[in-house]
């Protein structure tokens, strides 16, 4: 009877299975994505059930519905085992399955319905934490325009995308994604290419310069003429290489297979030994307590405990195996833009031209960069706000895409875009200084005009992420032992953003095909982790043994074909789950070894005759309790993650809102260092001496207030009172070099400065500059990064 209930029972099974593959019933999908918790609850409504009638002294119906569950569990693990081996595995599944069987050949009905249902737990367990699936194209395939605006004499029509050929003129209105490769069919056109290159900062693309797809209009709307149909434009391109990376990219082997098959081995030898030796009695009792429940359930329980460690964290881990994955990675790969940079392009300096006031030109040019379309405006308006100061509605704007934008503030014309928008002709010093600055620091420079001269550049940059570097050291702390930038940006610019953060390799103007040769590349040296946040990402993300999209900021495209998402605009987040993985894979690792090592004991004792088949099946669900109870260790958070208190919160919080305006005092002494023979002597020294009251009334106190209240905070988290010993030597010399410049304005008095007063000048207010810069900078890296609040403030626009 049992062995007819368990054939039909199999043969139910496969019947289900054969339907939904092959007949595709209504919810087949739905079923095959959700078949263990089916199963789950299948097995453990039967093994309920079987209870309460074994209660009620209905113990053939017990004993039958016990064998159904013991049969559904058996079925499941077939298949399971089917699909093993098609992948050239053997996995904890087979223990699973003889356990089953040799309990139901025996008569130990109960215990195989509980390996069933331990079975079941297990794999609905790996399911959940899986979530949807791991490389989705669907983010990629619904941000693709499906149709476009082709001209069609002097009318529009709107035409699905497939009609569009070559030679077609298309209307791009703002905002919209390019649809096909093209060329500018004339004017001038301004385009963020960030979602391709990963280049944060817009580009300007003349009449027949080439358009790639997948890139967006960030300024007026303009013609394009198509030089490609959409299945051969670069967007297409960009989804087939996705594909390919996910077909390429190896099967990967759970924690507990990798221990099933000598466990297998052994359980196997132990039970056909003592069957010779004992008889079959006591070879079945050494199955039943070699059931595999620490493998089937302690690592998934311990694995899902720290995705949703790393869920509370900010960090979305796409099911265990992932996260298995991350633990083992030792090489990491990081984009530049919008991953180790903010991808948020900001004011850096205002250089403004004779007797011009920075702060002046900055609500000027923001009063009227208010009303404009283009993505470097609100870095301006940023940069004024920050600084205070009060904007007012423009009059008369008008703005030419691809040149600038003029218009009356305050009853001053104001223009502000191109050197050559704003009248800037020649290289006047202060120009020539502003420009060789950028070009060195891979910045970008707008010029702003007043009353149609020339009186400032404003110098953008996309400032690397406070958080960066102390990432960077905490992973390789963590085991990373290589860390390489793959970007799309230019050399120039990427070897200094390498060079700040430490990375053993820069890999500049790289392709979304480069990236995936990278990856692949360094796949063959060790586990790879690569971390990005644009659609020229995705493919590479896709490839690596782990891909980290930034999803606070990156697009749909890079989250979906990431194994985890940052969904916070944190990187040092990585730092946290990397660690957080290595955690739950040795508590898993732990857990599975530890009831192993019982398993193996209860079998030794089964083996002897110490340890009958029912009181094995009791033993081996304590077992199974205490490993599941040490697996959930990894629901607490580990303890070498640092956490700030409420008061060290509001401190770094408080300490950032200052570093902003200690950033703009900081431009201030180069600006005045720069006038230094160049102005008049008394417009230079009216300058200094304005620094030098900045230095004494806001940068003095800033930093003995952090010496008094930061600090010791700081040294209290890090565990130690010379943790800040190198950065307090730092405030003591500022402080000096502030005594010294007051000293040599002293003696200059109200006369003129000699040459040899201006070059002691120009030394101390330089120095100061680059000290200030350093300090404040080591400052958020080591200390106010750790305040989220603090770091929103970093990243938010600073003042020049």
């Amino acid at each position: 009877m049992q062995g007819t209930l368990a054939s039909v029972a199999h043969a139910a099974l496969r019947a289900i299975i054969h339907n939904v593959h092959v007949r595709r019933v209504p919810g087949a999908v739905w079923l095959i994505r959700h078949a263990a918790e089916v199963l789950l609850g299948l097995t453990l409504s039967g093994l309920v059930a079987g209870l309460g009638l074994y209660l009620a002294d209905a113990h053939d119906a017990a004993d039958a519905a016990w064998t159904v569950v013991g049969a559904c569990g058996a079925g499941y693990a077939l298949w399971a085992i089917g699909e093993a081996l098609a992948h050239r595995r053997l996995g904890v599944d087979v223990i699973a399955l003889l356990a089953i069987v040799g309990a139901i050949v025996v008569g130990e009905l109960l215990a195989a319905a509980v390996i069933s249902v331990m079975l079941a737990s297990g794999r609905a367990l790996e399911a959940w934490a899986a979530g949807r699936a791991r490389h989705d194209l669907r983010a990629l395939l619904e941000r693709a325009p499906k149709d476009a605006r082709r001209y069609r004499g002097q009318t529009l029509e709107t035409v699905p995308l497939d009609e569009v050929a070559p030679g077609d003129l298309l209307l791009i209105a703002p905002g919209e994604l390019v649809p096909v490769d093209g060329t500018v069919a004339h004017g001038a056109a301004v385009l963020d290419e960030s979602a391709l290159t990963g280049e944060a900062r817009p580009v300007e693309r003349s009449a027949y310069d080439p358009v790639r797809s997948g890139v967006v209009n960030a300024g007026d709307p303009f013609d394009l003429r198509a030089t490609a149909t959409a299945s051969g434009s670069t967007y297409a391109g960009v989804v087939r290489l996705v594909s390919q990376a996910e077909a390429s990219q190896a099967p990967f082997v759970r924690l507990a297979d990798r221990y099933a098959v000598w466990f297998l081995a052994v359980s196997l030898a132990a039970a056909g030994l003592t069957w010779a030796v004992a008889g079959a009695e006591r070879a079945v009792a050494v199955l039943v307590v070699a059931t595999p429940c620490p493998l089937i359930l302690a690592a998934p329980v311990a694995l899902v405990a720290g995705l949703s460690v790393a869920a509370r964290r900010g960090v979305v881990v796409k099911g265990g195996g992932a996260l298995e994955r991350l633990a083992r990675c030792t090489t990491l790969l990081m984009d530049k833009t919008g991953t180790l940079t903010t991808g948020r392009p900001t004011v850096t300096a205002i250089i403004t031209a004779d007797s011009y006031d920075p702060a002046e030109v900055a609500r000027l040019a923001a009063s009227l960069d208010q009303v404009s379309g283009h993505v470097l405006a609100s870095a301006v308006v940023g940069a004024a706000t920050a600084r205070g100061c009060e904007l007012v509605l423009p009059q008369e704007v008008e703005e030419v895409p691809g040149r600038g934008i003029r218009g009356l503030v305050a009853g001053h014309q104001v223009a502000v875009g191109k050197a050559s928008w704003v009248g800037a002709t020649g290289q006047p010093g202060w120009a020539k200084a502003a420009r060789r600055r950028a070009r060195l620091d891979g910045a970008l420079t707008v010029f702003v005009a007043i009353d149609g001269v020339p009186a400032a550049v404003l110098v953008l940059d996309d400032p690397v992420r406070p958080d960066a570097a102390r990432t960077i050291r905490a992973l390789r702390d963590g085991g990373i032992n290589r860390i390489v930038m793959v970007t799309g940006d230019r050399p120039e610019v990427a070897d200094t953003v390498g060079a700040v953060i430490g990375v053993d390799e820069v890999l500049a103007e790289r392709s979304p095909a480069d990236k995936l040769d990278a990856v692949r590349l360094e796949r063959g040296r060790a586990p790879v982790i690569m971390v990005g946040d644009g659609i020229n990402d995705a493919p590479a993300l896709a490839l690596a043994d782990v891909g980290v999209a930034m999803g606070a900021r990156g697009s749909g495209a890079s989250s979906e074909a990431a194994d985890a998402v940052l969904t916070v605009d944190r990187i040092d987040r990585l730092g946290e789950a990397r660690a957080l993985a290595h955690r739950s894979v040795r508590i898993a690792r732990q857990s599975v070894l530890a009831g192993i090592a019982m398993s193996l004991v209860a079998m030794a004792a089964a083996a002897v005759g110490w340890l009958p088949a029912v009181w094995g099946a009791l033993l081996q669900e304590a077992i199974d309790v205490a490993v599941i109870l040490n697996a959930l260790r990894a629901l607490r958070p580990g303890t070498s993650q640092t956490r700030l208190a409420a008061t060290d919160t509001a401190l770094t919080q408080r300490f950032a809102h200052e570093h902003q305006a200690i950033r703009a005092d900081t431009e201030q002494l180069r600006a005045a260092a720069d006038a230094l023979g160049v102005l008049p002597p008394a417009q230079a020294m009216a300058r200094v001496r304005q620094v030098y009251r900045l230095l004494v009334e806001e940068v003095g106190p800033h930093e003995q207030a952090e010496q008094e209240e930061l600090y010791p905070a700081m040294d209290r988290l890090l565990g130690s009172r010379y943790a800040t010993a190198a950065m307090s030597r730092a405030h003591a010399e500022i402080a000096h070099q502030i005594r010294r410049l007051g000293q040599l304005i002293d003696d200059i008095g109200p006369g003129q400065p000699d040459e040899d007063d201006i070059a002691d000048l120009r030394a101390l207010l330089y120095g100061l500059h680059a000290t200030l810069r350093l300090h404040t900078t080591q400052e958020e890296e080591n200390y106010l990064s750790l305040g989220e609040e603090a770091q929103e403030l970093l990243r938010a626009q600073p003042p020049a």
